[in-house]
């Protein structure tokens, strides 16, 4: 069985580690779950991941010493968290407190960049399609290929208007 598996197995007994290993960012989850299952390796003594997690599901008792023995762990993992969103939230104002226009203007720029190539974009689809009917298949099937691209670049630019939308309300 797999680390991940493992961990979906124990948090049956651990309330709050879906937490930790349910989010999208695979490589956190993964190691999380191996984190979680040496956590009950050593709480069980057991060698394996799987032989751990039966020794919990046999034995009450283990299943608590496991959350506590968790518990104990999650709090580094929120503090490491924290340091994380502080670093992250301290560049945040000093890009907002920046002298340079171009620091504080950042997002409205690369909305505007998103939006002239999004606009350029279908535009050209669209000539193509019109131009050529028999290519629209193919032209359609290398649109969808873009689409990871366009689904980061337009996440990116949700997050920049709200963030930008709360700043401005945050302002005197």
């Amino acid at each position: 069985m797999d680390p991940i598996t493992i961990a979906l197995g124990l948090a049956q007994f651990v309330p709050g580690l879906i937490r930790w290993i349910g989010g999208d960012d695979a490589e956190t989850a993964a190691k999380v779950a191996d984190q979680v299952v040496g956590v009950a390796r050593t709480v069980t003594g057991k060698a394996s991941g799987e032989d751990a997690l039966a020794a919990v599901k046999a034995d009450p008792a283990l299943a608590l010493q496991l959350q506590q023995a968790w518990l104990a762990h999650e709090v580094e993992l929120s503090r490491e968290e924290t340091r994380q969103l502080a670093e992250i939230n301290a560049t945040m104002r000093a890009e907002a407190a920046s002298d340079d226009g171009y620091v504080r203007c950042w997002r409205p720029t690369f909305g505007y960049a998103v939006a002239l190539t999004w606009t350029t974009t279908m535009l050209a689809v669209s000539w193509a399609v019109i131009a050529d009917p028999a290519q629209a298949p193919a032209i359609i099937a290398a649109l969808v290929n873009t689409s990871p691209i366009w689904g980061i670049a337009l996440g990116v630019l949700g997050v920049a208007v709200v963030k930008r939308s709360h700043d401005k309300t945050l302002r005197p």
